[in-house]
């Protein structure tokens, strides 16, 4: 498994295992508290696991957390998406910054996304299912949403939205997000 930053947001990391195939399928590390620490994460620090199953075209997100935030290890374990992650911490050197990736069960890639940053992601195909691995307990009174379709992100989303939240529908702009968050 390797590590490697992504320059668009600092602070994220690609977490790319090696894949051994045969006849049977394949098996793959998907955590590796040595290559985490590597790059100045603690493998300790991520207390909750969650996964998500959904269907081709389903969007979930913009979203992000107030307060401490919540840093957050994402992998497509089963199928692929678009993910997206935007830089929202206004001390960091990337701010606002976008960057986009593809994930699948194909390279069982982890992405690791900052506290501070929002993150969403739409399924490429149906089901698609996305592990989350994050840094602190949930609080819903902390979640932070953001328009999936807020023109200042102008955000590529390869398909059309089939389905998503009423929280995700309804979801203000960047700018009110942001504003929100700060009050």
């Amino acid at each position: 498994m390797k590590a490697t930053e992504v320059p668009e947001i600092a602070g994220a990391y690609l977490f790319e295992p090696t894949p051994h195939a045969d006849e049977r399928g394949f098996f793959s590390r998907t955590f590796d508290a040595d290559v985490v620490r590597s790059v100045g994460l603690d493998p300790h620090a991520f207390i909750q696991d969650s996964v998500s199953r959904s269907a081709r075209g389903v969007l979930r997100g913009l979203h992000l957390r107030s307060g401490a935030g919540e840093a957050k290890l994402v992998r497509c374990s089963y199928g692929k998406i678009f993910d997206v992650v935007v830089d929202l911490r206004t001390d960091s050197p990337t701010y606002r910054n976008r960057a986009f990736f593809e994930l699948s069960d194909e390279t069982q890639t982890t992405l690791y996304i900052p506290a501070g940053c929002a993150h969403g992601f739409q399924a490429l195909t149906g089901p698609a299912d996305t592990s989350y691995r994050i840094d602190r307990p949930h609080d819903p009174a902390e979640d932070v949403t953001i328009a999936f379709d807020d023109p200042e992100l102008a955000i590529p989303w390869p398909l059309p939205a089939t389905s998503m939240s009423d929280r995700d529908r309804k979801a203000p702009s960047l700018a009110e997000a942001l504003a929100q968050r700060e009050s």
